[in-house]
Protein backbone atom coordinates (compact mmCIF):
# COMPACT_ATOMS: atom_id res chain seq x y z
CA UNK A 1 0.00 0.00 0.00
CA UNK A 2 0.85 3.72 -0.22
CA UNK A 3 2.58 6.28 1.95
CA UNK A 4 0.29 8.92 3.38
CA UNK A 5 1.70 12.36 3.61
CA UNK A 6 0.65 15.97 5.09
CA UNK A 7 1.42 19.28 5.01
CA UNK A 8 3.57 20.18 7.49
CA UNK A 9 2.25 23.74 9.81
CA UNK A 10 5.66 24.98 10.83
CA UNK A 11 3.43 27.60 13.11
CA UNK A 12 1.92 23.98 14.87
CA UNK A 13 5.19 22.06 14.65
CA UNK A 14 4.60 19.66 17.25
CA UNK A 15 1.42 19.11 16.35
CA UNK A 16 2.13 18.18 13.32
CA UNK A 17 4.43 15.66 14.25
CA UNK A 18 2.23 14.08 16.82
CA UNK A 19 -0.34 13.30 13.74
CA UNK A 20 2.39 12.33 11.35
CA UNK A 21 3.36 9.78 13.90
CA UNK A 22 -0.59 8.48 14.66
CA UNK A 23 -0.56 7.98 10.71
CA UNK A 24 3.13 6.79 9.98
CA UNK A 25 2.53 10.34 7.55
CA UNK A 26 5.76 11.36 5.46
CA UNK A 27 5.17 15.46 4.64
CA UNK A 28 4.96 17.73 1.55
CA UNK A 29 6.23 21.08 1.76
CA UNK A 30 4.13 23.81 0.62
CA UNK A 31 6.65 26.80 2.29
CA UNK A 32 8.54 27.15 -0.88
CA UNK A 33 6.70 27.40 -4.16
CA UNK A 34 5.88 31.20 -4.22
CA UNK A 35 8.26 33.77 -5.55
CA UNK A 36 8.58 36.08 -2.63
CA UNK A 37 9.84 32.80 -0.91
CA UNK A 38 12.17 31.67 -4.24
CA UNK A 39 13.84 35.06 -4.13
CA UNK A 40 14.72 35.62 -0.83
CA UNK A 41 17.27 33.45 -0.02
CA UNK A 42 17.69 33.92 3.75
CA UNK A 43 14.24 33.02 4.18
CA UNK A 44 14.45 30.15 2.30
CA UNK A 45 17.25 29.15 4.04
CA UNK A 46 15.56 29.50 7.56
CA UNK A 47 12.57 27.57 6.07
CA UNK A 48 15.20 24.42 5.09
CA UNK A 49 17.36 24.68 8.44
CA UNK A 50 13.85 24.85 10.60
CA UNK A 51 12.48 21.36 8.70
CA UNK A 52 15.95 19.74 9.28
CA UNK A 53 15.89 20.50 12.71
CA UNK A 54 12.68 18.74 13.55
CA UNK A 55 12.90 14.57 14.79
CA UNK A 56 11.69 13.84 11.44
CA UNK A 57 13.14 11.72 8.42
CA UNK A 58 13.11 13.88 5.48
CA UNK A 59 14.11 11.25 3.06
CA UNK A 60 10.80 9.88 1.90
CA UNK A 61 8.77 13.40 1.60
CA UNK A 62 8.32 15.91 -0.74
CA UNK A 63 7.55 19.28 -1.78
CA UNK A 64 4.98 21.20 -4.15
CA UNK A 65 7.10 22.64 -6.41
CA UNK A 66 6.99 26.52 -8.34
CA UNK A 67 3.62 26.02 -10.23
CA UNK A 68 2.27 29.86 -11.02
CA UNK A 69 2.78 31.17 -14.33
CA UNK A 70 5.15 28.60 -15.24
CA UNK A 71 5.23 27.43 -18.98
CA UNK A 72 8.34 26.15 -19.78
CA UNK A 73 6.90 25.06 -22.97
CA UNK A 74 6.28 28.82 -23.59
CA UNK A 75 7.37 30.40 -26.98
CA UNK A 76 8.48 33.15 -25.40
CA UNK A 77 12.41 32.46 -24.30
CA UNK A 78 11.89 35.18 -21.50
CA UNK A 79 8.77 32.96 -20.07
CA UNK A 80 11.03 30.00 -20.50
CA UNK A 81 13.70 31.42 -18.59
CA UNK A 82 12.25 32.30 -15.58
CA UNK A 83 9.73 28.81 -15.34
CA UNK A 84 13.37 27.14 -16.03
CA UNK A 85 15.03 28.93 -13.17
CA UNK A 86 11.60 28.72 -11.20
CA UNK A 87 11.36 25.09 -11.08
CA UNK A 88 15.94 24.84 -10.65
CA UNK A 89 15.04 26.57 -7.34
CA UNK A 90 12.71 24.13 -6.75
CA UNK A 91 14.52 21.04 -7.22
CA UNK A 92 17.89 22.66 -5.69
CA UNK A 93 15.82 23.38 -2.46
CA UNK A 94 14.60 19.56 -2.76
CA UNK A 95 18.11 18.48 -3.02
CA UNK A 96 19.32 20.67 0.13
CA UNK A 97 16.44 18.86 2.21
CA UNK A 98 17.20 15.70 0.76
CA UNK A 99 13.98 15.24 -0.23
CA UNK A 100 12.47 12.38 -1.91
CA UNK A 101 10.88 14.38 -5.13
CA UNK A 102 9.06 17.52 -6.64
CA UNK A 103 5.25 17.79 -7.39
CA UNK A 104 5.10 20.37 -10.47
CA UNK A 105 2.14 20.95 -12.81
CA UNK A 106 1.43 21.11 -16.74
CA UNK A 107 0.93 24.50 -16.83
CA UNK A 108 -0.98 23.53 -20.25
CA UNK A 109 -3.65 26.05 -21.48
CA UNK A 110 -7.16 24.03 -20.04
CA UNK A 111 -8.86 22.73 -23.46
CA UNK A 112 -6.77 24.26 -25.96
CA UNK A 113 -5.57 21.13 -28.22
CA UNK A 114 -4.00 22.68 -31.14
CA UNK A 115 -1.71 19.95 -32.74
CA UNK A 116 1.37 21.91 -33.21
CA UNK A 117 0.31 23.05 -29.31
CA UNK A 118 0.73 19.82 -28.16
CA UNK A 119 3.70 18.37 -29.71
CA UNK A 120 5.53 21.21 -28.35
CA UNK A 121 4.17 20.03 -25.18
CA UNK A 122 5.36 16.62 -25.12
CA UNK A 123 8.86 17.39 -26.81
CA UNK A 124 9.34 20.77 -24.48
CA UNK A 125 8.90 18.91 -21.35
CA UNK A 126 10.27 15.51 -21.89
CA UNK A 127 13.58 17.43 -23.01
CA UNK A 128 13.73 19.63 -19.96
CA UNK A 129 12.98 17.22 -17.65
CA UNK A 130 14.89 14.53 -18.32
CA UNK A 131 18.24 17.30 -18.28
CA UNK A 132 16.29 18.11 -14.75
CA UNK A 133 16.85 14.32 -13.52
CA UNK A 134 20.37 13.97 -14.52
CA UNK A 135 21.04 16.79 -12.89
CA UNK A 136 19.50 15.64 -9.63
CA UNK A 137 20.14 11.99 -9.64
CA UNK A 138 18.11 11.76 -6.32
CA UNK A 139 15.00 12.81 -6.66
CA UNK A 140 11.49 12.13 -7.93
CA UNK A 141 9.65 13.86 -10.64
CA UNK A 142 5.94 14.02 -10.29
CA UNK A 143 3.80 16.11 -12.99
CA UNK A 144 0.37 16.83 -11.99
CA UNK A 145 -2.60 17.50 -13.86
CA UNK A 146 -3.86 21.44 -12.88
CA UNK A 147 -6.71 21.73 -15.07
CA UNK A 148 -6.17 19.43 -17.81
CA UNK A 149 -9.69 18.51 -19.43
CA UNK A 150 -8.79 14.85 -19.93
CA UNK A 151 -5.85 12.68 -19.09
CA UNK A 152 -4.78 11.34 -22.90
CA UNK A 153 -1.60 14.36 -22.84
CA UNK A 154 0.04 13.84 -19.46
CA UNK A 155 -0.47 10.14 -20.44
CA UNK A 156 1.30 10.57 -23.44
CA UNK A 157 4.14 12.06 -21.42
CA UNK A 158 4.92 9.50 -18.62
CA UNK A 159 4.82 6.81 -21.41
CA UNK A 160 7.99 8.48 -23.34
CA UNK A 161 9.50 8.32 -19.97
CA UNK A 162 9.07 4.45 -19.09
CA UNK A 163 12.31 4.24 -19.07
CA UNK A 164 12.69 6.37 -16.21
CA UNK A 165 11.71 5.10 -12.76
CA UNK A 166 12.29 8.67 -11.00
CA UNK A 167 9.48 10.65 -13.14
CA UNK A 168 5.90 9.90 -12.46
CA UNK A 169 2.42 11.54 -12.77
CA UNK A 170 0.88 13.07 -9.31
CA UNK A 171 -2.78 12.81 -10.01
CA UNK A 172 -4.80 15.23 -8.41
CA UNK A 173 -8.16 13.09 -8.08
CA UNK A 174 -9.92 16.78 -6.95
CA UNK A 175 -8.97 17.95 -9.81
CA UNK A 176 -9.75 15.69 -12.35
CA UNK A 177 -13.73 15.32 -10.73
CA UNK A 178 -14.01 18.54 -12.08
CA UNK A 179 -13.85 17.61 -15.83
CA UNK A 180 -15.84 15.62 -18.45
CA UNK A 181 -14.07 12.49 -17.73
CA UNK A 182 -14.67 10.78 -14.67
CA UNK A 183 -11.90 9.75 -12.05
CA UNK A 184 -12.06 6.39 -13.20
CA UNK A 185 -11.29 7.18 -16.34
CA UNK A 186 -8.25 9.59 -15.10
CA UNK A 187 -7.20 6.39 -13.01
CA UNK A 188 -7.81 3.53 -16.18
CA UNK A 189 -5.37 6.11 -18.38
CA UNK A 190 -2.70 7.35 -16.20
CA UNK A 191 -2.53 4.45 -13.69
CA UNK A 192 0.67 2.68 -15.15
CA UNK A 193 2.68 5.88 -14.36
CA UNK A 194 1.00 6.89 -11.58
CA UNK A 195 3.34 7.29 -8.24
CA UNK A 196 2.25 10.45 -6.18
CA UNK A 197 -1.17 11.24 -5.91
CA UNK A 198 -3.48 14.45 -4.07
CA UNK A 199 -6.74 13.89 -2.19
CA UNK A 200 -9.37 16.56 -1.31
CA UNK A 201 -13.04 16.85 -1.93
CA UNK A 202 -14.79 19.64 -4.10
CA UNK A 203 -18.65 20.59 -4.98
CA UNK A 204 -17.60 18.97 -8.53
CA UNK A 205 -17.48 22.96 -9.43
CA UNK A 206 -14.91 24.68 -7.94
CA UNK A 207 -11.30 23.38 -6.59
CA UNK A 208 -12.37 23.96 -2.95
CA UNK A 209 -9.76 21.57 -0.73
CA UNK A 210 -12.37 20.64 1.36
CA UNK A 211 -11.84 17.76 3.70
CA UNK A 212 -12.25 14.37 2.39
CA UNK A 213 -15.83 13.03 2.89
CA UNK A 214 -17.72 16.64 3.17
CA UNK A 215 -18.21 16.95 -1.13
CA UNK A 216 -19.59 15.41 -3.64
CA UNK A 217 -16.69 13.13 -4.86
CA UNK A 218 -17.63 9.89 -4.53
CA UNK A 219 -14.53 8.10 -2.49
CA UNK A 220 -15.86 4.88 -2.86
CA UNK A 221 -15.25 4.71 -6.31
CA UNK A 222 -11.79 5.97 -6.08
CA UNK A 223 -11.02 3.51 -3.77
CA UNK A 224 -12.17 0.61 -6.09
CA UNK A 225 -10.59 2.02 -9.00
CA UNK A 226 -7.48 2.56 -6.81
CA UNK A 227 -7.85 -1.41 -6.09
CA UNK A 228 -8.84 -2.49 -10.14
CA UNK A 229 -6.12 -0.58 -11.83
CA UNK A 230 -3.05 -1.70 -8.95
CA UNK A 231 -2.21 1.90 -8.00
CA UNK A 232 0.18 1.77 -5.29
CA UNK A 233 1.22 5.29 -4.85
CA UNK A 234 1.70 7.72 -2.16
CA UNK A 235 -1.21 9.50 -1.21
CA UNK A 236 -0.98 13.48 -0.13
CA UNK A 237 -4.11 14.74 1.75
CA UNK A 238 -4.23 18.10 0.56
CA UNK A 239 -5.31 20.49 2.60
CA UNK A 240 -3.48 22.97 4.97
CA UNK A 241 -5.51 23.19 8.62
CA UNK A 242 -4.63 20.13 10.59
CA UNK A 243 -7.88 19.57 11.65
CA UNK A 244 -9.03 19.09 8.40
CA UNK A 245 -6.43 16.66 7.54
CA UNK A 246 -7.04 14.46 11.23
CA UNK A 247 -10.66 14.19 9.83
CA UNK A 248 -10.05 13.32 6.27
CA UNK A 249 -7.87 11.24 7.78
CA UNK A 250 -10.27 9.69 9.96
CA UNK A 251 -12.61 9.32 7.41
CA UNK A 252 -10.48 7.40 5.24
CA UNK A 253 -9.43 5.00 7.82
CA UNK A 254 -13.32 4.39 9.22
CA UNK A 255 -13.97 3.78 5.56
CA UNK A 256 -11.63 1.45 4.52
CA UNK A 257 -10.10 3.89 1.91
CA UNK A 258 -6.97 3.54 0.13
CA UNK A 259 -3.80 3.58 1.72
CA UNK A 260 -5.75 2.43 4.50
CA UNK A 261 -6.90 -1.42 4.12
CA UNK A 262 -10.28 -2.27 3.74
CA UNK A 263 -12.42 -3.82 6.78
Amino acid sequence: MGQLYMIPDKNRITETLELAKEYHAAFEYNDFFKPTVLDDRKKTEELISFYLKQPHDCSQDTMHGAFLDIIIHSEDPLIRQISEHRIQQSMDIARDMGLRGVVFHTGRLYGFRDEQYLENWLKTNEAFFRDILREYPKQEIFVENMFDEAPDILAQLAAKFEDEPRFGVCLDYAHASLTPVSGEKWMEALAPYIRHMHINDNDKVNDLHQEVGTGKIDWNSFDAGMRRYGVEASVLVEMKDLERQRRSMQYMEQHGLYPFTNK
